[in-house]
C-alpha cells in the first residue's frame, strides 16, 4: 500500500490536460501514444475535443529503485460535467492543478480547486503548454501562488506537447501525494465511483478499496441497495480491463458480477462482503442536482420502451443524467430529462443517437419554478404544462445563481451590459492580477440556460470564463407564453418568461415559425397569447389553385361561382386538417436571437 499513489488532473477546458495524462502514459511505457488523448476513447470526445468521461488508468513507474503504482484519472473541464470532477476527486488522494502558460487562471480551475480543497486533496500546481510562443510562466506563477499560497519552487513548469517536465511531475507524485490510509485486516469497503453497461457482460463497476481486499470469486453485496452478487472478475484498469485474482486496499478496480438491470448500481454506494460486512457506508457524493429540464421524446411513439432503456443505460454511464416519464398532447408520450446545462444536454441527445440509435425530439430547455397558490402550499413545477390556473396562483418564485465570470478588463463593458439584459445583479468585481478581473452576478437560471454562454463567448472574443453556483430561489413576475396554431395550443412550444421580456419574445416565435411551417391549402395562425390575450399573431397564406383559369369571356358570375366553391372547400379543410410543426421548428425556437 505504501507504493500505491491515486491522483487526478484537474483543469479548466482546453489547458492540455488530456494530451499531458498521454506523455504521462508514454513516460511510464504503460501505452504506445499513436493519436493525440488516447484516454478519450469516445467518438464525440475525439470530434469536438473535449472530455466528457473521466478515464480511471493505472501506471508503473520505477523511482529511485522503487517500484510504485500509480492511479491516475483524467477529468473533464467543462462545467457542465463537473459531476464527473467530484467522483473522481473522491477516489483520490491528490491532484495535479494545471494552468494554461498563456491563458492563466480561469474560472473553472478555481471552482475545481475549491472541490479539490473541500476532499483534503494534496495539490501540485503545474504551469502547461510552457513551450508556446505566446505562454508568459512568469506571471500565470505569480496567479497561481495568490491562489493556493504556495512556494514558487513547488510550481512546475511542463509542456504535454514536448514532454517537457514530465520527471518532474511523476517525482513529485510520488514524493509529495500521500499513500492510501487503510486497514487490510477490515472488513471490505469500497466506493463506486463509476460505472458503464457491456452488452455482453453486463454492468462494470469501477471502485476504489477503502478498507478490506476483495478476491475473484467473493460473495459480496452492494450497501445501499442490498443486491447480493458473485464477483466473476476483479481487476485493474490499464488501457484496458487486466483480470487480477485480488485487489487489496488503496487498489483502484473494476468488478463484473453479471448485474443485468442498470437500477441496481448507484455511483457512490459502498461494496462489502456478505459474510462479514462493514458496519456503514462510505459517505459518497451528494445527489446531483439538475440545473435544466428539457422533454425528450422518441420520433416513432412504439419507441418508447426502447427510449427507457437505453436512457437507464446512459445514466450508468453518466450519473448526472436524472429522468421521468411524461406526457405531452402534441408529442405523446416521452421523459422529464434533468441535465447539467446545455452542452450536457447536446451530448445526452448525440449520445442517444450514436450509442443507441434513438433519434428523439427535445423540447424547449426550462429550469423548475416554485409555484404558490392562494393557501400557501408550494408546487414544483419543471414544465410549462403543468402550470396551474393562472387565478390560483399567488405569486411564483424561479431559481437564481450566483455566477463568477473571469475576463479582461478589455471586455467588462459588453459583458456588463449582457448581464444586466438578462436581469442580472452585479454583486461585486475584484482584480485578480495584471489587467484580469472577476466579476460576480446574481442572476436568474432561466435567463442564462439557452444562449448566455454562447453569446459570452463571443463577445469576448472566447477569452471570459464562466461558472456558477445555485443561489435559492427569489419571487419574480413570470408568464405562461403559448404558442397557438389554428386557435390549438402547442404544448411542447410554450414557455415560462418573465412579463418584461413576454412580448418581445412572443413576436420573435410568431415570426420564426411563420418561416419554418411549410404552407397547406388553408390559412394557418400562428399566435402568442398569455393566458386569454393575444399579444401577437402571423398569418401562413393558403396555397391556392387558379380555379377561374378556364373561364375567358362571359359572365363574372361564372367567376365568382367558381371561387365561391373554393371559398367552401377551403373552410371544410380548415375544420378537420391539422398543422405538423416540424422539428426544425422546435430547435429554432431555442435559437431565438
Amino acid at each position: 500500500m505504501k507504493n500505491i499513489r491515486n491522483f487526478c488532473i484537474i483543469a479548466h477546458i482546453d489547458h492540455g490536460k488530456s494530451t499531458l495524462a498521454d506523455r504521462l502514459l508514454e513516460f511510464t511505457h504503460t501505452i504506445q501514444v499513436t493519436s493525440g488523448q488516447m484516454l478519450d476513447n469516445m467518438d464525440l470526445e475525439k470530434e469536438r475535443g473535449i472530455t466528457i468521461k473521466s478515464h480511471a488508468i493505472q501506471m508503473e513507474y520505477t523511482y529511485q529503485g522503487e517500484k510504485y503504482i500509480l492511479n491516475l484519472i483524467d477529468t473533464p473541464g467543462h462545467v457542465d460535467f463537473s459531476y464527473e470532477v467530484s467522483r473522481s476527486i473522491a477516489a483520490c488522494e491528490g491532484a495535479l492543478l494545471i494552468v494554461d502558460a498563456s491563458q492563466g487562471v480561469q474560472a473553472q480551475t478555481i471552482s475545481n480547486l475549491y472541490m479539490a480543497i473541500e476532499h483534503d486533496l494534496e495539490i501540485i500546481p503545474v504551469i502547461n503548454k510552457c513551450d508556446m510562443a505566446s505562454a508568459n510562466p512568469e506571471e500565470v506563477e505569480d496567479e497561481i501562488i495568490e491562489l493556493l499560497g504556495c512556494k514558487r519552487e513547488e510550481v512546475i513548469r511542463a509542456s504535454g506537447k514536448t514532454g517537457m517536465g514530465v520527471e518532474e511531475i511523476l517525482a513529485a507524485v510520488i514524493e509529495r501525494i500521500p499513500h492510501p490510509e487503510g486497514d487490510e485486516e477490515a472488513p471490505l469497503q469500497a466506493l463506486i465511483f463509476d460505472s458503464v453497461f457491456n452488452s455482453f457482460r453486463g454492468i462494470i463497476a469501477y471502485f476504489k478499496i477503502e478498507n478490506g481486499m476483495i478476491r475473484k470469486g467473493d460473495k459480496v453485496k452492494f450497501f445501499n441497495t442490498g443486491k447480493e452478487y458473485d464477483a466473476d472478475e476483479v481487476g485493474v484498469l490499464k488501457m484496458d480491463m487486466v483480470p487480477r485474482n485480488e485487489l487489496r486496499t488503496g487498489d483502484v478496480g473494476y468488478i463484473i458480477s453479471g448485474i443485468k438491470t442498470s437500477k441496481e448500481v448507484k455511483v457512490g454506494d459502498t461494496i462489502t462482503h456478505i459474510a462479514r460486512p462493514c458496519d456503514k457506508a462510505i459517505a459518497g457524493f451528494e445527489e446531483v442536482k439538475p440545473m435544466v429540464f428539457a422533454g425528450v421524446y422518441p420520433i416513432e411513439a412504439e419507441d418508447f420502451e426502447d427510449l427507457r432503456a437505453s436512457l437507464e443505460k446512459l445514466q450508468l454511464n453518466d450519473a448526472s443524467l436524472t429522468f421521468q416519464p411524461e406526457s405531452s398532447l402534441a408529442l405523446g408520450f416521452g421523459f422529464r430529462c434533468g441535465f447539467l446545462g446545455l452542452l450536457h444536454m447536446e451530448i445526452v441527445q448525440e449520445r442517444l443517437d450514436r450509442e443507441f440509435d434513438m433519434n428523439v425530439i427535445t423540447t424547449v430547455p426550462n429550469v423548475s419554478y416554485h409555484i404558490y397558490d392562494k393557501q400557501g402550499n408550494m408546487k414544483e413545477v419543471h414544465n410549462p404544462g403543468g402550470m396551474p390556473d393562472p387565478t390560483m396562483i399567488d405569486h411564483i418564485e424561479e431559481p437564481y445563481i450566483k455566477a463568477s465570470i473571469i475576463t479582461t478588463t478589455d471586455y467588462i463593458g459588453p459583458i456588463m451590459t449582457l448581464c444586466l439584459g438578462k436581469r442580472g445583479e452585479l454583486i461585486k468585481q475584484e482584480y485578480i492580477s495584471g489587467n484580469r478581473v472577476e466579476i460576480y452576478y446574481n442572476m436568474p437560471l432561466g435567463e442564462i440556460v439557452i444562449d448566455f454562454y454562447d453569446k459570452l463567448k463571443s463577445i469576448s472574443k472566447g477569452y471570459a470564463s464562466f461558472d456558477y453556483h445555485p443561489n435559492g430561489f427569489r419571487t419574480s413576475k413570470l408568464v405562461k407564453l403559448d404558442i397557438l396554431l389554428n386557435g390549438e395550443p402547442v404544448d411542447a412550444l410554450s414557455t415560462l418568461t418573465h412579463i418584461d421580456n413576454a412580448y418581445d419574445m412572443g413576436r420573435r416565435m410568431c415570426e420564426k415559425l411563420k418561416e419554418l411551417i411549410p404552407r397547406q391549402q388553408f390559412d394557418i395562425a400562428i399566435q402568442a397569447a398569455i393566458g386569454a390575450k393575444i399579444i401577437s399573431r402571423e398569418t401562413i397564406k393558403a396555397v391556392r389553385k387558379d380555379v377561374t383559369a378556364k373561364c375567358y369571356g362571359g359572365d363574372v358570375s361564372r367567376k365568382r361561382k367558381l371561387l365561391e366553391k373554393q371559398k367552401k372547400g377551403k373552410k371544410r379543410m380548415k375544420q378537420i386538417g391539422n398543422v405538423e410543426v416540424p422539428q426544425k421548428a422546435f430547435l429554432a425556437v431555442l435559437k431565438l436571437d
